[in-house]
Formats: structure tokens, sequence, C-alpha cells
């Protein structure tokens, strides 16, 4: 199995002077096509600021991110926004969803700004919400939505162009243990389904034991690995 992503001496600092903030200070880690990984530690160990440079977010002060091999940090802004919207899928604890837009339109959004023909976003996003189980809620609007309804769309928003890498900061952390426990069962089944790498940043032990491998961030560092 080959990585999809691999990560070197990865570092983030904020401010300048005596203002410095080290969040990330020299992060290793490879990560294999088609897996799955948590990253957990304290707040403020660095887990979402380490998720928002894989996304690309955000660039590091030093270090590498290479996808499949490529150093995603010397693209320029044009071609880095082009990568995220192709490769990578995100999803968010606030759900960022368009209010007045139906969940259809939400989840047509990426592939209409990727200049996809209307008729094929449309049927794309009619199928993934079918897969997220809201068939029966594509003309409702987000404040008609529960709130594992709209993080169900958000979901299918996020896999809209087919990415390889999906993202997941505290997806659930707004969520009852109920609902929870049914995105948790339902991202590991898109997972599966679709041969998507998934990480996920949380503070929720079930579903961080239920991932293929768990990262420990302790101080912006990698304190271990399980």
């Amino acid at each position: 199995m080959s990585n999809l992503l691999e990560v070197r001496g990865l570092c983030k600092t904020y401010g300048s002077g005596s203002n410095q903030l080290e969040v990330l200070n020299g992060i290793d880690l490879d990560l294999q096509a088609g897996t799955t990984t948590a990253l957990v530690g304290a707040s403020g160990a660095g887990k979402s600021t380490l998720m928002h440079l894989l996304g690309a977010l955000d660039r590091p002060t030093s270090g590498t991110v290479c996808f499949r091999g490529e150093n995603i940090f010397n693209k320029s802004e044009r071609q880095l926004a082009e990568f995220r919207n192709r490769s990578i899928g995100f999803v968010f604890q606030f759900h960022h969803l368009l209010p007045e837009f139906t969940a259809l339109e939400n989840v047509m959004m990426p592939a209409l700004i990727g200049r996809t023909p209307r008729s094929k976003a449309r049927e794309t996003a009619e199928s993934l919400l079918n897969d997220v189980g809201l068939s029966q809620r594509m003309t409702h609007r987000p404040g008609e939505l529960s709130g594992g309804e709209q993080q169900r769309v958000a979901i299918a928003r996020a896999l809209a162009l087919e990415p390889e890498l999906l993202l997941a900061d505290e997806p659930t952390g707004n969520l009852d243990m109920k609902t929870s426990d049914g995105i948790h069962a339902m991202l590991t089944e898109l997972q599966i389904e679709k041969g998507l790498t998934l990480v996920i940043v949380t503070h929720n032990e079930r579903l961080a034991a239920a991932m293929g491998t768990t990262i420990h961030l302790l101080d912006g560092r990698v304190e271990k690995t399980t």
C-alpha cells in the first residue's frame, strides 16, 4: 500500500519576537492511501493546526507535506486552491452550509465551482444525499434540518468531487451521543465504500479506537502512534 501523504519536519509558528507562538514543532508522519487515522490530544496540542496544513488551508512555517510524492506547498495559491477542490474533502464541527440554499444545492456547490455541468453536479449530489440517508430531505434548507442531518449534508458536500482525502475536524462535537454514533458509522461505511483516506480530529475515545491508527499529539509534537 502506497503513502498518500508524507509529512516531514512540519512546523507552524504564529506571531513574531516575544509574541511568537509555536503550535507545531517538527511533525513527521506517513498516511497510507485508503486508511483511517484519528488525531487526538489535549486542547492546544496542535490537532486542528495540523489538519489545516494537511488540507492546505494554511502554509507551514517550515517542513513539507507531500501528496503522492509532490510537495503541495510548492504550488501557487491558485494551484493550491484547485488542488484542495479536486483532491480533499473537508468536514468541520460547524457545518458551514449556505442557509439560503437547499441541501441539494449545498452539495452541488463544489462541483459547480469546479465547472462541472449542472446536470452532472445534480446527479452526483442526489446520489450522495441518498448515500447519507437524506433522499427525502433534498429540498430542505439547513434551518429545516436537525444538527445530525446538517452534518450529513456537509459530509455529502465534502465528497462531491470524489476526493482521495477526507479531513474531519471534530465532526460530531456538537451532536448528542446517538447522533454521533450514527455519523461515525456512516463515515466508516463511506470510507470503505469509496476507498477514502480518512483523518479525523476527535476527543471521542470510542471514535478514535475505531480508526486504524491513532496519532497522539502533545505540545505540537507526535507523542506516540497506536
